[in-house]
């Protein structure tokens, strides 16, 4: 291609893509990474932090751009263009990293005649040529030349001058100083625009400009762009702001409400914004003076409550007394605050006192509360009384097994728990915080202190107050009279506290700030309102932390110490809590002035965001759909987002009033069952319909599953289409949805795929050879690609041994889904065959033999693919894992990758750390006798016979006692010699950057089997 600067209408019609040949993984993986790391600082989280499943916008850039972006005959440059937009270039580095002093340059970069390039002060001062250090040639006057770029130098050359300076990084430690590509703004890619012409035949200035002409070129018009399940908007705003048309739809409201947000308030023009920050600013303070004008949140000290602090409590049936439930009496770490219970034996109850600076014996004793490990538990007089939690609740088995307890269920009328309730609700605590004179910018100090009947009254008078209002507010829409639908996460609700409508998870107080913001929603000042409910629920934590330290030894204080009320979603669940923490209005309502990012969406272009399952899609073509369905999703989006469904259905802003304000949960496509996978094809079906000729599609799906190949493979049959591609990127970082001691890294699959033309037909026997030819021309074409790279890019891997074995799947499913008929058989009735637990369908069978064929092309570098055969998957993954940590990688997922692959049942024996980012094998000292024999995977195997020789040479075992217990725990041993000397080659070169001593005795071992006389 030349860069005439011409653009043709479809003259890329029928061209291959770039992410159909080639992607940056890797990279990409490292950039994702970076970006998910920023939490709070990530673009579109702002508008709802509630939503944690987001994909990085810089993946979605990618996939858009790899969709586009042609692949020509030279491999080469094209992911040198592709990059070079991606802002992963050397130069783009240049403005990432910051720009680079001219005295760093000289001192980094070999130049001849520095003048040329820089002004000297004084003038002769440093040597012609560089390198050298500025700082060694002092002047007679005792001070170091000034060294800057005249100004004639052109920006791209100065651009490539300070590339040759960049720190001499990997990729990864690059990134991890650098800032993220979309905030680095236009500057970042000036340097582009020449090369990117002149190789795609364009003439863009600028990445929309490109995209459009892309679109042009392929399609005859801008590229329509379609997400049918947008969930938080990360892939349709990416998708507008690289210039597509834009259609977005979701069957959950709330998850429209968030894109349309992306779209009009972050992609919004900076004056729009400004009015927005102007508009909730006044919102703001109408709320509070309302609240204020009550009376309610001020003592008569005219101290400001920040925090109240909230426990429920219940009668103890062995003493008849009333006991606080507090699962800690901790109330601030920081502040030494500890709630001790006093009791009132006239009353049989306790009173609460709140008191500060206790000795650490106390704080130790605190940490207990009066909830411990599924008990009520208090004493009086020195006997301790303990009742399970269950009987209490009087838990009982009803019909059918289901579990039922005796707790009252709510009426829609209840905004308390009546005094005859199982459990009741006491205010045990309230932070108090001065006043501090308007301009002064001194933090108020806070107090956390006892309650007194005063703050008792307070309280009732709020509560009397909704009482009063709330039927006038439901009726309104200002407060939720939605009944609570039964459900995986929902049920709780019922089981735990007997509630059954949405309202029943705020207290009066936060019903009262709810309705009161509620009354004056707009569209866009509805997220600060989504903010003031996920941070204002009685599912809200009181979080408490001490002053960071310095973990460098020295005890230094770089942190201050934490006091918070967390938010309802810190876990995607709907967990009921025994005590909470309630924020007073002036802690709550500055969580809705939320400074959102700003990047302007290019004019022109067209945006639709509509309400509805995927089937319902109005026909319109489209060009490419980027979707990340809901594939075995653990969060129940569809029933937790009912809580702020519920607030938000009745009288929307007019721009959400044409959505149905309901979950729908019964067209909810979720789970990984027949019901879900008929969901899916009838989705992905409607979608091939919409496909343009020349269209693309792209599905982000996690890889967890041992069935997803079949279930995918299965979809994109009976969906018309075909794969043409498969990527994996890593994109999620340890989470608390995982759960404690969970540290799994998800990665995502990226399947590129197009439509299935023509009825092909073939046989099993054929496929046997087309599989593996394409498996090994892939792998082999990317192997090269690593090759070529060596002398160029630090010396690292384009490509992981995870790409090459994602890459040999896709081309195995490449060759399978190109075909209609299969051994006579229809795949796609056979895509749509139920599945019969314990039974293997014949996709199934394909898909194992598919991916069996293509894990025989990994083998890793330095054991013959002869050896490899034979042994057994155990050792196949350590050996391979082992290759993979000799090259830095430390990723958990690639473990769980390859022992599906090589299909290790229990790949954790092998691991001595399980850790996300720093995951490693155990080494032979860490095996000791571990895993000789028994039911372990590793028993008996050669390779377990080596690593316990290597454990002895380590422990200076004699080398013929070494060698005679080699003998007796290798079956067969004479006949295993060559392949012991093999490995133990193997291990000495893959240890030697790792562990040393085990590479000294690998060599060692080689050498005595090498040498033993038989």
């Amino acid at each position: 291609m030349t860069g005439s600067g011409k653009v043709v209408l479809f003259s890329l019609k029928d061209a291959p893509a770039l992410i159909e040949h080639i992607f940056p993984a890797q990279k990409l993986s490292v950039e994702s990474y970076k970006e998910q790391m920023a939490g709070q600082g990530k673009t579109l989280t702002a508008l709802g932090n509630f939503w944690k499943g987001r994909k990085p916008l810089i993946l979605n850039k990618a996939c858009i751009l790899g969709a586009l972006l042609p692949a020509t005959g030279n491999l080469k440059r094209d992911l040198e263009i592709f990059e070079k937009l991606m802002g992963m270039d050397d130069e783009s580095f240049v403005v990432r990293i910051g720009r680079i002093k001219s005295k760093d340059i000289v001192a980094r970069v070999p130049l001849q005649e520095i003048e040329r390039y820089f002004t000297v002060d004084p003038p002769g001062s440093l040597p012609k040529n560089a390198p050298f250090l500025v700082e060694e040639y002092v002047t007679s006057g005792g001070k170091i030349p000034k060294i800057k770029w005249r100004d004639e130098v052109p920006e791209p050359e100065r651009r490539q001058i300070e590339a040759r300076a960049l720190p001499p990084l990997n990729y990864l430690d690059l990134v991890i100083i650098s800032d993220r590509p979309e905030s680095c703004g236009s500057e970042m890619s000036a340097h582009i625009w020449d090369d990117v012409n002149a190789h795609l035949g364009t003439r863009a200035n600028s990445i929309p400009e490109l995209v459009e002409q892309l679109g042009l070129m392929r399609f005859g018009r801008r590229p329509r762009a379609v997400d049918a399940f947008c969930g938080s908007g990360q892939i349709p705003f990416e998708a507008a702001r690289l210039g597509c048309d834009v259609y977005a739809s979701d069957l959950n409201p709330v998850a429209c409400m968030l894109t349309w947000g992306a779209f009009n308030i972050v992609g919004a023009p900076e004056e729009k914004r400004k009015e927005l920050a102007t508009a909730q600013e006044k919102l703001v303070q109408k709320v509070q003076r309302e609240i204020d004008d009550l009376g309610v949140e001020m003592d008569e000290r005219g101290r400001r409550a920040k925090v109240f602090l909230y426990c429920l409590e219940t009668t103890c049936p062995q003493s008849g007394w009333i006991v606080p439930m507090l699962p800690t009496r901790v109330v601030s770490i920081g502040y030494a605050v500890v709630a001790r219970l006093v009791p009132d034996k006239k009353n049989k109850r306790y009173e609460i006192e709140i008191v500060s600076d206790v000795s650490a014996k106390e704080m130790a004793e605190a940490a207990r509360g009066t909830i411990v490990d599924g008990y009520l538990e208090h004493a009086i007089e020195g006997k301790l009384f303990q009742t399970k939690l269950t009987t209490l609740r009087g838990d009982y088995t009803a019909g059918g097994g289901t579990t039922k307890n005796r707790l009252r269920l709510w009426e829609k009328t209840d905004i308390v728990f009546r005094e005859t309730d199982v459990y009741r609700e006491r205010l045990y605590a309230i932070q108090w915080q001065e006043e501090v004179p308007v301009g002064s910018r001194r933090r108020p100090k806070s107090k956390f202190r006892s309650v007194t009947s005063k703050d008792l009254a307070r309280e009732k008078k709020v509560t009397d107050y909704v009482s009063a209002h709330l039927a006038e507010w439901q009726e309104k829409g200002w407060v939720p009279d939605m009944v609570i639908e039964p459900g995986d996460e929902t049920e709780r609700l019922y089981r735990e506290r007997g509630w059954t409508h949405w309202h029943h998870l705020f207290n009066p107080r936060q019903l009262m700030i709810g309705a009161m913001y509620k009354k004056n929603i707009r569209a866009d000042n509805a997220f600060g309102f989504t903010q003031i409910l996920n941070f204002g629920s009685k599912l809200c934590r009181w979080t408490t932390s001490p002053a960071r330290r310095a973990k460098d030894g020295s005890g230094k204080q770089i942190g201050g110490a934490s006091n918070n009320v967390a938010d309802s979603f810190y876990n995607q669940a709907l967990n009921t809590l025994y005590s909470y923490g309630s924020r007073a209005t002036a802690s709550v309502l500055p969580l809705a002035l939320a400074n959102y990012k700003g990047f302007s969406l290019p004019e022109g272009i067209s945006l639709s965001v509509c309400a509805g399952p995927v089937t319902e899609i109005p026909m319109c073509e489209a060009d490419l759909f980027v979707t990340d369905p809901p594939y075995g999703d653990a969060v129940k989006y569809e029933e937790i987002l009912e809580f702020f469904i519920a607030w938000l259905r009745k009288n929307p802003p007019p721009e959400f009033a044409g959505w149905t304000w309901d979950s729908r949960r019964a067209l909810a496509i979720k789970g990984e069952d027949e019901e879900f996978r008929l969901g899916m094809v009838a989705a992905y079906k409607r979608m091939t319909e919409m496909m343009s000729a020349d269209g693309l599609q792209i599905i982000m799906f996690t890889h967890q599953s041992g069935s997803i190949w079949a279930d995918m493979a299965n979809i994109v049959w009976a969906s018309g289409l075909r794969v043409t591609a498969a990527w994996y990127v890593v994109t999620e970082t340890d989470s608390a949805i995982r759960g404690k001691g969970n540290h799994h890294v998800k990665g995502t699959v990226l399947l590129v795929l197009r439509k299935r033309l023509g009825e092909k037909k073939t046989s099993r026997d054929d496929l046997a050879m087309d599989i593996q030819d394409e498996v090994e021309e892939q792998v082999s074409t990317l192997t090269g690609f690593n090759q070529e790279a060596k002398g160029h890019n630090r010396n690292e891997n384009l490509f992981s041994d995870a790409d090459l074995q994602m890459a040999g799947y896709a081309a195995a499913l490449r060759v399978l889904t190109r075909y209609a008929v299969i051994d006579g058989k229809d795949m796609t009735v056979e895509a749509l065959r139920p599945r019969v637990k314990g039974q293997t369908t014949f996709v199934d069978d394909l898909i194992t033999f598919a991916v069996e064929t293509a894990n025989c092309c990994l083998v890793p570098q330095g054991i013959e693919k002869s050896y490899w055969d034979k042994i057994q998957p155990s050792e196949r993954f350590y050996l391979k894992m082992l290759d993979i940590e000799a090259q830095g990688y430390k990723t958990l997922d690639n473990y769980q990758n390859f022992a599906k692959a090589f299909k290790v049942k229990d790949f954790r024996p092998f691991m001595a750390s399980e850790r996300a980012n720093a995951a490693r094998l155990k080494s032979a000292a860490d095996f000791g006798r571990a895993e000789m024999s028994g039911d372990s995977e590793f028993a008996s195997s050669t390779m377990r016979g080596i690593l316990y020789a290597l454990m002895e040479l380590q422990k200076e075992v004699d080398g013929d006692e070494v060698v005679k217990h080699l003998s007796y725990n290798v079956p067969d041993f004479f006949n295993q010699r060559d392949g012991i000397v093999e490995i133990s080659d193997y291990l000495a070169r893959k240890l030697e950057g790792i562990r040393p001593e085990e590479a000294s005795a690998a060599r060692v071992l080689r050498d005595l089997i090498r040498h033993q006389r038989v």
